[in-house]
């Protein structure tokens, strides 16, 4: 396949193009380096210095003979994007190519307008883009679980079944966002079922949890290939901010009562999930829906996990509940179904103690590149 990936210097995306690269696919990125100007903006950079996107392309050729196209673009710029599409003629769009990061959304106006005016924007353009320059190209987005928000009732995957007054119909599964940036995801998502109504495009929307991991195939090859590790309040997923903690003698920071639930995987899952869904097309006029997690946990649980992989290896790591910086509910019910992608083939990586000591381990080998001002909460919703 030709693949397109947009926002191919992200945490998801650089693996995710060596994936399907060392797969044998012809690949594009594309990047506006947001992410790093954002983290040297807040000090909030990765634990392990990146190349820059070419140099991490130009290093993956030398070590697999595999070749990777870089293209440095605004992709809210709809030109920019346009020229993409009509240069590559892709067959498969990834699309991860938004702000990630909740509490940046949250941290004031600047933020919150970039958030939504970056996110958005670039979901347009990739929509116009298809439909006007290729039209049989698979869309993949990235959502996120955070669009469902804690319903009291199980969610589905991205469609429910309503009967009312004696009649049934299906609709998209009511959300009810967290924060800004996962309020994107949910007008995404809306912008892309107006459209695949609208002109038959074919997309799927991946419901993805929290990601962890420092480890792939191919980032395993050579240093400079790992993927950006961030163990910050910014963009460090809590289970890689916890490790991090562990390391670095931080008592690991359990916002609140701890209860929050979430769906979390392996980076090496997202990889499997996103070619399974390359692999397995949908179809013109499809909006299909996966939620994409492999094992939920409480913040006390994934805390107790830390704890016991990082004694393991002599860390002594201590536990801290601290005041929720976040508006959410700290117990509440939680269960995704999350069939689909498993049907297709997804073969977990689970989080045992081996994985986070492997973590541990190689945080260990960058320790001193740890700033600990960078792990506490720093920004607040209210």
């Amino acid at each position: 396949m030709r693949v397109l990936i947009l926002g191919g210097d992200g945490y998801l995306g650089w693996p995710t193009a060596m994936d399907f690269a060392a797969a044998g696919h012809e690949i594009m990125v594309a990047d506006n380096y947001m992410r790093r100007h954002i983290a040297e903006a807040t000090d909030s950079d990765a634990l392990i210095g990146a190349p820059s996107l070419s140099e991490r392309a130009a290093i993956f050729e030398a070590v697999t003979g595999k070749a990777i196209t870089v293209r440095i673009a605004d992709l809210s710029n709809p030109e920019e994007m346009f020229d993409l599409v009509r240069e590559m003629r892709p067959d498969t769009i990834v699309h991860y190519a938004e702000q990630p990061s909740a509490p940046y959304s949250m941290r004031g106006f600047r933020e919150a307008r970039e958030t939504f005016q970056n996110n958005l924007d670039v979901t347009f353009n990739c929509i116009w883009a298809v439909k006007d320059h290729a039209p049989e190209a698979h869309i993949i987005k990235l959502g996120t679980m955070g669009e469902y928000g804690t319903p009291n009732i199980d969610i589905e995957e991205g469609w429910i079944e309503i009967e009312h007054k004696g009649r049934k119909d299906t609709f998209l599964y009511p959300r009810a966002a967290g924060s800004l940036y996962h309020t994107t995801k949910v007008l995404d998502t809306d912008l892309l079922w107006f459209y695949v109504r609208t002109h038959g495009l074919r997309v799927t929307d991946l419901m993805q949890g929290p990601v962890y991991g420092i480890s792939t195939d191919e980032a395993d090859l050579d240093p400079r290939l790992c993927p950006n590790f961030h163990y910050d309040d910014i963009f460090g997923t809590v289970v890689n901010r916890f490790l991090v903690q562990a390391v670095a003698g931080v008592p690991l920071t359990v916002y609140g009562g701890g209860g929050q639930t979430r769906g979390y995987l392996n980076l090496r899952d997202t990889l499997q999930c996103v070619r399974l869904a390359a692999e397995n097309s949908a179809k013109p006029g499809e909006l299909r829906i996966f939620n994409q997690l492999t094992e939920t946990f409480t913040v006390n649980e994934l805390a107790e996990r830390v704890q016991q992989a990082g004694n393991q290896l002599g860390l002594n790591v201590e536990i801290k509940s601290i005041a929720n910086p976040r508006k959410e509910k700290e117990e509440h019910y939680y269960n995704p179904v999350h069939s689909g992608l498993k049907d297709l083939g997804l073969q977990p990586h689970y989080m045992t103690d081996a994985v986070l000591g492997a973590m541990l381990e190689r945080i260990l080998e960058n320790r001193d590149r740890i700033v600990a001002d960078r792990i506490m909460p720093r920004v607040r919703w209210s």
